[in-house]
């Protein structure tokens, strides 16, 4: 059963999910699918750097028709792929929804990378950005442009929580503190109230697309991030804006680069 209170559109939601190596983006995927797919046409694109193990996980789980899932390997860095260049990636996606017209939604997984991998917003319409309790409850106070930016930040495993020694809480505070107060999702596959919160995201976000009233953000590459300074203040930046500071920086003259941007000259090797 399809839903019947979204308006046509062109095409799909294209949904990035990306995180750290380990967070569970590809159980995420497959929880979405086995909660949403008899709702919604559904699709799945997955990058590793040299293999399809995340495309071969979700076939295996059953969760959706296994023509439905397509893997792509980058060959480099994941986040080459999902923002650098994302032709590979965005030639999947369009050939998954050509051949399986209309789909709802195409959920894109990002190879495994770290707090700075962010979806260009030219390949995805909306991201949500994973970390785990196994990583640490202080990684969310760490920052990065996925964590401050991303539509949606789930905190994942918090079943596991206990064994790892992490208050869920802390985390979540912390994480909505980074995010100034954007949403935030504490998720277990094991808690069926949590996994009903990720699916009805997921369900407003369609239909927030699919009448228009969804804008795609670019997180990245920088989000604003904290220095503590030998004074015992922190500093805040938000790069992309100029800023001065009352404190002095040491600055090295490097001969022939007369001002920032220059190239140094090219030194030639000594004869003998």
């Amino acid at each position: 059963m399809v839903e019947d209170d979204v308006p046509p559109r062109a095409r799909a939601l294209r949904l990035g999910v990306a995180g750290p190596v380990g967070t569970g983006k590809s159980s995420i995927i497959a929880l979405i699918c086995r909660e949403l797919s008899a709702q919604m046409r559904l699709g799945v694109i997955t990058n590793d750097i040299y293999t399809d193990e995340d495309a071969r996980f979700l076939r295996s789980a059953g969760v959706l028709d296994p023509e439905r899932i397509r893997a792509v390997e980058t060959g480099a860095c994941p986040h080459t792929a999902i923002r650098d260049d994302i032709t590979v990636n965005l030639l999947a996606v369009e050939d998954l929804e050509r051949d399986f017209a209309p789909l709802d939604v195409v959920l894109v997984e990002s190879g495994g990378d770290n707090l700075t991998a962010t979806f260009s917003p030219a390949l995805i319409d909306a991201q949500i950005f994973v970390l785990d309790v196994a990583g640490g409850g202080d990684v969310a106070r760490k920052g990065g442009p996925g964590i401050g930016r991303a539509d949606l930040l789930v905190v994942n495993k918090t079943d596991l929580a206990a064994y790892v020694g992490v208050d869920v809480e802390q985390m979540v505070h912390d994480a909505e503190a980074a995010r100034g107060g954007s949403e935030v999702l504490a998720l277990s596959r094991h808690d069926q109230d949590s996994v009903d919160r990720l699916s009805g995201w997921v369900r407003r976000m369609r239909r927030a697309h699919a009448r228009g009233e969804h804008i795609p953000i670019d997180p990245g590459p920088m989000a604003p991030h904290f220095h503590a300074s030998g004074d015992g203040h922190e500093h805040g930046h938000e790069h992309g804006h100029e800023h001065e500071h009352e404190h002095e920086h040491e600055h090295f003259h490097v001969p022939g680069a007369e001002h920032i941007g220059s190239s140094v000259p090219h030194v030639p090797p000594r004869a003998g």
